[in-house]
């Protein structure tokens, strides 16, 4: 999101038309997203770091270094606010799922105007955050945190490995962030809005998006029924994309 854009004055009426471009907009990137991490699965498999201990029959070179370090990022951020066991199960590898997962990136955010105030779920058109299947949304995982469901602490536990077993290959594999990059996504790893100081995999589109004021926020949401909101793709941010290969010929060729 775009913080300078966060008080941007908007009517119901340019929301409305600006929802309606935000939503084709981002289906176009997600789509195409998904289609480039579906081409890329080979690469993003876990045997690629881990070899015999996601049961693989092949081990690759630093395996056992890379399990050491896995065991100790998961130990820094598995307690607040996940509050699971520091103890690291091996058997979790066992069930990693290698099959990528992508998720929006969301937060909660407090609406607040002189009459009314509102805890809403905000998504970003633009951004989004990568892991492995593990039978839980991030959605989900928001709701288990904050006893909106109930909360079961195995599956949160290989949420939590999947998605630093994704962060650590992608360390580990700078020329899959390269990649991303000459496709027009940046990859970045960093934590997620009330997930804890945990860093996970993101990846956003070169486009901006922000919130409107918090009395359209509480007026669109008040009508809708629904406590949650999607950021609005801000129209500029498109004239203004540049193209990283244009950008880098041009200084060559300048």
């Amino acid at each position: 999101m775009d913080a300078s854009k966060t008080g941007q004055a908007l009517t119901i009426g340019d929301v409305a038309a600006l929802r309606e471009k935000t939503e084709a907009v981002s289906q176009i990137l997600g789509s195409h997203l998904r289609t480039y991490i579906d081409t890329l699965k080979p690469l993003l498999a876990p045997r690629r770091l881990l070899g015999r201990h996601v049961g693989s029959r092949e081990d690759v070179n630093g395996s056992d270094l890379a399990l050491t370090r896995l065991k100790d990022l998961y130990r820094e951020g598995s307690h607040t606010p996940f509050g699971l066991p520091l103890e690291f199960p091996d058997a979790v590898l066992a069930q990693l799922d290698s099959q990528p997962a992508i998720f929006q990136w969301e937060y909660t955010y407090t609406a607040t105007s002189v009459r009314d105030s509102r805890r809403l779920t905000i998504t970003s058109p633009v951004q989004w955050v990568l892991s492995y299947e593990s039978g839980l949304t991030l959605s989900q995982v928001h709701s288990m945190l904050e006893s909106r469901m109930e909360r079961k602490t195995e599956a949160l536990r290989q949420f939590v490995i999947n998605a630093l077993v994704m962060q650590f290959l992608m360390k580990s594999q700078s020329n899959l962030v390269q990649l991303l990059a000459a496709l027009r996504y940046q990859v970045d790893m960093k934590p997620l809005p009330g997930l804890g100081a945990l860093s996970f995999v993101t990846i956003h589109a070169p486009l901006t998006s922000f919130r409107p004021a918090d009395e359209v926020l509480l007026m669109a949401t008040g009508f809708s029924g629904v406590p949650a909101f999607v950021e609005l793709i801000s129209p500029e941010s498109i004239e203004n994309f540049e193209d990283p290969m244009r950008v880098q010929l041009q200084h060559v060729l300048a």
